[in-house]
């Protein structure tokens, strides 16, 4: 199998639980509080290391007490750090507030993410042409996406695009993604839509819309709803999500994301992977954590031969 190479964010995740999730202004008593290795570009990386891919990381920790821990976590999932380089400051940090549903809030703060630069990108290229799939997201400096996204172009490699957090984006980027993979958040503010929520109807022609900006295939996002594939050769699917009981949603999508690109490089068709993907995506809102929720390739398929036990 090619690698999956990975471009992008590495935080220390302080996540704190509560009933709710605070008012603007307002106190509440929380019930629990942990840190974990998070970042969506590290997430990714260790989703699909964990099923057994290889897996390279490109990113940058701060010289700060966390960055020793999050590299060191990244190893021991798999994942090479060759291409985890140091910057002066702190490392990335994301403050993350958890409902009692497992809903959550989150505000990123970039720290040594945002010193990831297009020189960087050329620094590390032997890296980036090892890849079977490139993924990334926009939790880096949107000058130092749009520029993977041109040597993704120009060395023919497939790129996944996760536009999360939501931003607008430049039109010429989209011609240079293989697989956009937005949440409904992100795909109502790609599209200019005051809303957050998409319709049971307006599915597919969300997706449409979404292919209409320029990316070769759409997977949308749509929670415990499943996803919605549409693909340049004209499929369109709905893979519904799996039933399980949320505990924290941190990282679903960056569960999702990883696995999809496992799925892809072993030769699983898109429905196939995403499929898969949704499989531990469900796994993983089981579990507390970011990097700490992510299966491995044997819990997937005892989910699927559980799946498969308890049906009529």
């Amino acid at each position: 199998m090619k690698r999956v190479v990975v471009v992008g964010s590495i935080n220390l995740d302080l996540v704190a639980v509560a009933p709710r999730i605070p008012r603007p202004g307002e106190t509440i008593a929380g019930s629990t509080f942990h840190t974990f290795p998070g970042g969506k570009g590290a997430n990714q990386a260790v989703a699909a290391a964990k099923l057994g891919a290889p897996v390279s990381m490109v990113g940058k920790v701060g010289n700060d007490d966390f960055a020793p821990r999050l590299k060191n976590n990244l190893q021991n999932c798999g994942v090479d750090v060759s291409a985890v380089s140091c910057a002066s400051g702190p490392s990335g940090v994301a403050l993350i507030n958890i409902d009692q549903d497992g809903r959550n809030a989150i505000t990123i703060i970039a720290g040594a993410n945002g010193e990831i630069t297009p020189a960087d990108v050329d620094v590390n290229l032997s890296v980036i042409r090892s890849a079977g799939i490139l993924l990334t997201q926009l939790e880096i400096p949107l000058q130092t996406t749009i520029y993977l996204s041109e040597v993704a172009h120009r060395e023919r490699i497939p790129l996944m695009l996760d536009p999360a957090p939501a931003q607008p984006l430049p039109a010429a980027l989209f011609s240079n993604v293989e697989w956009l993979t937005p949440n409904e958040t992100e795909a109502c503010s790609l599209l200019g839509n005051s809303g957050q929520q998409i319709l049971d109807n307006e599915v597919r022609s969300t997706a449409d819309r979404l292919l209409r900006l320029g990316s070769r295939n759409v997977i949308l996002k749509l929670g415990d709803r499943g996803c919605y594939v549409a693909l340049a050769d004209g499929t369109r699917a709905l893979i519904p999500a799996h039933e399980v009981r949320a505990v924290d949603t941190t990282a679903a999508g960056d569960a999702f994301n990883g696995a999809f690109a496992v799925g892809v490089l072993q030769g699983k068709s898109p429905i196939e992977s995403a499929h898969y993907a949704s499989a531990v995506s469900a796994i993983s809102v089981t579990r507390s954590g970011a990097q700490a929720s992510m299966p491995t390739v044997t819990e997937v398929e005892e989910f699927f031969s559980e799946k498969l036990a308890r049906k009529p």
